[in-house]
């Protein structure tokens, strides 16, 4: 039986861009399903289950913020969005509505490989984490590392696998202060040092999703110039 090549829905209305991307994709070994405008993306994704999604923000029908909030809704699978250069908003809304990576606009193929590579890397590797060890519990929050699960009194907090793998980490290293290099290098890989937006956007979406006051947080600390911390008596404020 041939092995299922990895699949990655790419989404450009930019003709030429999308060919390019289609191409050297191809080249690598991908399967590729080019989409023209965010319905048609949305379409494929419900349709093959993709194991990447390639987004770009600027497109017909539905751009791409909407597309990535709506296959947020039943899906978990990777989404790197394409923004222009100089659009950070563009770049904090999009990992804010659940895209696992981002990409500017004038990009090298090899920065394009690059990504893909990075993204696919950690998805694979994720249902390995944590193996030896099957849950750690701290106050409400319990993090089930053999069904990457998370609740919260006994309710599930869904979270999209950069935020479960962000919260995991801290959780095996709750009580000690982990880096903000160190939580890049982890989550998103050695090619984002000093990529600290795209840590504190999904550090300020996972307290809105475990803590009572996001403003006020029990369980995720930060220790401002160094890193995060998970607490391990969230009935305790650490010093800010």
């Amino acid at each position: 039986m041939p092995v299922k090549k990895t699949t990655i829905v790419a989404a450009d209305d930019d003709p030429q861009l999308l060919r390019l991307v289609t191409r050297n994709l191809e080249f690598e070994g991908y399967e590729v399903l080019p989409t023209s405008n965010g319905q048609q993306a949305l379409e494929q994704v419900e349709a093959h289950a993709p194991d990447l999604v390639l987004l770009d923000v600027m497109m017909p029908k539905m751009d791409g913020f909407t597309v990535c909030q709506r296959v947020r809704e039943f899906s978990s699978v990777p989404i790197i969005i394409v923004t222009a250069r100089g659009q950070d908003q563009d770049k904090v809304r999009g990992l804010d509505l659940g895209a696992d990576d981002y990409l500017t606009k004038p990009f090298s193929v090899d920065e394009l490989l690059a990504r893909v590579r990075a993204v696919l890397r950690r998805a694979q590797f994720a249902a390995n984490e944590h193996a030896h060890v099957l849950q750690t519990s701290i106050g409400d929050l319990v993090v089930d590392y053999t069904q990457h699960l998370v609740t919260m009194a006994g309710q599930e907090v869904p979270l999209t696998p950069i935020e479960y793998r962000l919260l995991a980490y801290l959780a095996q290293n709750a009580g000690r202060v982990v880096t903000q290099d160190l939580l890049l290098e982890h989550v998103w890989g050695s090619e984002y040092p000093g990529e600290s937006h795209m840590l504190q956007v999904n550090i300020n979406r996972l307290r809105r999703k475990i803590e009572t006051d996001p403003t006020h947080p029990r369980y995720i600390l930060t220790k401002v110039g160094i890193g995060y911390l998970l607490a391990t008596q969230p009935e305790v404020h650490a010093a800010e």
